[in-house]
């Protein structure tokens, strides 16, 4: 989480936590749902429209507004429990990493501190739910024969087990790893650097470092990203297969494919997220901090 001048007690850290990651995920899906059709085999095994736009458009011409949401109750409760758990291991894990004397935070020490925080959310709440709502989205355009998320949840344990929930655990943890060093730390060195200069922390701030966190978190991931959504389609697969297809179909471009939408969305959701959390944090330290 960002710095403080006080540090958040953990019940404030895990609760304003998750509600920015509900807040954001329903804000932004959308562009969640088409960077992912971008990502994923068409069912004759080429790819889909290079274009997310026009996947937006064709979806909702053809499957109505709801398809545009399909997944999307998975993923905001993947978000809140993977920001509830973020925010929180955050805190815990920078104090590891901060200088034993001064007790600051160097920019490689908020790198690491949330690469850390990555690993944690990705095997504790993002894998999962990434899993389920990956193969929904998957399974509305081919065989449609998930009816829920539940439903989806019982299918992939029946035919899998229960590590059928973690296929793409490399490539998500990768990501996550990634993507929270990036977001967490840039933040937090944009906010230190802000600090030092006494540069007010208001909304307007705080949505401008979230939206320059999201910003250099999907540049510099989405090769994960992209293999992991092929890993976690409706059948399944391992990372190196998912690898294997993507380098088959597209060659090494194919590493960036969604990259638009992603951007759209980690611009909005950085900024979203960082926002709400901040103003949540403000409401709930008096009252339980």
């Amino acid at each position: 989480m960002p710095a403080q001048d006080a540090p958040t007690p953990p019940l404030v850290s895990f609760v304003a936590g998750g509600v920015a990651g509900g807040v954001e995920a329903v804000a932004t899906y959308p562009f969640e749902f088409a960077k992912t059709r971008v990502q994923l085999r068409s069912q004759s095994g080429g790819t889909t429209s290079k274009n997310p736009f026009l996947v937006v458009a064709r979806v909702f011409r053809n499957e109505g507004i709801r398809a545009l949401y399909k997944g999307c109750s998975t993923l905001v409760v993947g978000s809140i429990a993977k920001d509830g758990v973020r925010f929180l291991s955050f805190d815990a894990i920078k104090k590891a990493f901060a200088d034993p004397e001064t007790g600051a935070m160097s920019p490689f020490r908020n790198l690491m501190a949330g690469m850390c925080t990555g690993v944690v959310a990705s095997t504790f709440a993002v894998t999962p739910t990434e899993r389920i709502k990956t193969a929904l989205i998957d399974d509305a355009r081919t065989a449609k024969k998930f009816h829920s998320s539940f439903h989806a949840v019982r299918a992939i344990y029946q035919e899998y087990g229960f590590m059928g929930m973690y296929h793409g655990y490399a490539g998500t943890t990768l990501k996550q790893a990634g993507a929270t060093a990036f977001r967490m730390g840039t933040y937090n060195i944009l906010k230190d650097f802000e600090k030092s200069h006494d540069i007010a922390q208001t909304t307007i701030t705080n949505f401008a470092n979230g939206a320059v966190a999201g910003t250099a978190t999907t540049f510099m991931t989405q090769p994960f990203d992209t293999i992991k959504t092929r890993s976690q389609s409706a059948k399944g697969s391992s990372t190196t297969d998912a690898f294997r297809s993507v380098l088959a179909d597209d060659g090494i471009r194919g590493f960036w494919r969604g990259t638009s939408m992603r951007l759209g969305r980690t611009v909005f959701s950085g900024g979203i997220l960082f926002t709400v959390y901040e103003q949540v944090v403000a409401v709930l330290n008096p009252i339980l901090g």
